[in-house]
């Protein structure tokens, strides 16, 4: 199930990050740098959770 969760969150962090060069293109800078800020917490919680422990 974990793996599940994992997978979606990097998928749509991706996406997002896609979207953003997209809306940067657009003009809409505000909107863009807030779907990149988005797109880095899904990956730092992708990495959080990836890192291993005893």
């Amino acid at each position: 199930m974990s793996d599940t969760i994992l997978s979606v969150l990097m998928l749509t962090g991706v996406i997002l990050t896609g979207g953003a060069v997209y809306v940067f293109r657009k003009g809409d800078r505000r909107r863009a740098l807030l779907m990149l800020v988005a797109a880095l917490v899904m990956f730092a919680n992708v990495a959080i959770w990836l890192v291993p422990t005893k």
